[in-house]
């Protein structure tokens, strides 16, 4: 079948789904087109408290083959981006066979070039933050920043996670994500963004570096005239599309070395005001909303919210030689709120890739709240 042939079924399809019981196509300009995404993130204002989830990369350990190994990244991926999560981190709980830990922050998601083997097995933290940081990257932007690794040999084939700031080449936005291609020097550094022409900055920035781009007055029109061979722009923090703007920017990937790490390298100033430890044992999600002494607070300027493994969070409790020394022995005591996000469970167990879609949705009117 020739290309030619395929593309006039596909218009053929298309025409047929917009077409009306009778037959006859729809006059009416009001009429919805549902064969595309009508939920397109709309941002209102800027905003400066985050969102943020952790959970232990040994749930990488408990899933028997790549295949399923890749699939969960996808399934974690997928909540964190439909909920707007601003920020994750991968701990060791200990559950696994520790390895040495190198304080990591992908926000420029540039991969760890020390592990170029596979690591789903060896190092499970590894895997899960490699594929976070991958999925999270604008397509375009893949083949700079990801060479190939075993670990991404599927990774193509889960579905997509369709983010604000993954941009189609005829989509605009004051913001875009790009990467620094090589020959910087004193007239700037030019930036692949997946648009016509290469982005102009005029600073200089090494090659093969994550930028966030703000661009010019003017921009737009030279992206869209085929005269123009300048499309100006400037790097701006990472954080900036979201506290100026309001857009959701993607998540950031960070590693942590135990639980306590989570809290002690924290990226925030003042660190997370409100923290929250998820459990079976813990009281029923609703009653933070109830108007009782528990109730939790109704703004926040920094929520964490932590998920367990396979054996729960009192597992990295008890392994973590920093909570230890405080004494430490309770797991409900580390956290703020301690709770059960479904209560009354059917299953005996709740995987962590399903609790964490249960929790963000139970805590979802926490979240619009504070808006």
């Amino acid at each position: 079948m020739g290309r030619g042939e395929t593309n006039a079924k596909k218009r053929k399809r298309q025409s047929e789904a917009k077409a009306l019981p009778n037959g006859k196509s729809s006059s009416n300009p009001a009429e919805l087109d549902t064969t595309k995404p009508t939920a397109v993130f709309k941002p209102t204002k800027g905003r400066e408290w985050t969102v943020s989830v952790a959970l232990p990369g040994s749930v990488i350990a408990n899933a028997q083959s790549h295949e399923l190994k890749t699939s969960l990244c996808g399934h974690i991926a997928r909540a964190l981006s439909v909920f707007c999560v601003d920020e994750i981190v991968v701990f060791s709980d200990g559950h696994t066979q520790k390895k040495d830990h190198k304080r990591t922050q992908s926000h420029a998601h540039q991969p760890d070039s020390s592990q170029d083997v596979y690591t789903g097995t060896s190092d499970p933290d590894h895997f899960l933050i490699h594929l976070l940081s991958y999925l999270e990257t604008p397509p375009h932007l893949r083949r700079f920043l990801f060479p190939m690794h075993a670990n991404l040999r599927i990774a193509g084939t889960l579905p997509s996670l369709d983010l604000p700031h993954h941009l189609k080449p005829d989509e605009w936005c004051a913001y875009r994500e790009g990467v620094t291609l090589p020959g910087a020097d004193e007239h700037g550094t030019f930036v692949e963004a997946g648009l016509r022409i290469p982005v102009t900055v005029e600073e200089q920035i090494p090659e093969n570096t994550r930028v966030t781009l703000k661009f010019r007055p003017g921009a737009e029109e030279a992206h869209k005239g085929t005269n123009n061979d300048v499309i100006p722009a400037d790097p701006v923090s990472p954080d900036e599309p979201r506290e100026e703007s309001g857009y959701y920017w993607g998540f950031n990937v960070r590693k942590a070395g135990s639980l306590s790490d989570v809290f002690t390298e924290c990226v925030y100033g003042g660190g997370y005001d409100v923290t929250i430890g998820t459990s079976e044992r813990g009281v029923p999600l609703e009653t933070i909303y109830e108007e009782k002494e528990g109730r939790i607070p109704d703004k926040f300027k920094h929520l964490l919210i932590v998920f367990g493994g396979v054996a729960g969070l009192e597992v990295a409790v008890k392994n973590d030689e920093e909570l230890k020394k405080l004494g430490v022995v309770e797991a409900k005591d580390v956290f703020d709120k301690w709770i059960n996000v479904c209560p009354g469970q059917g299953s005996r167990t709740i995987r962590t890739e399903e609790a964490v879609w249960i929790g963000l949705m139970g805590l979802r009117r926490l979240v619009i709240s504070n808006e």
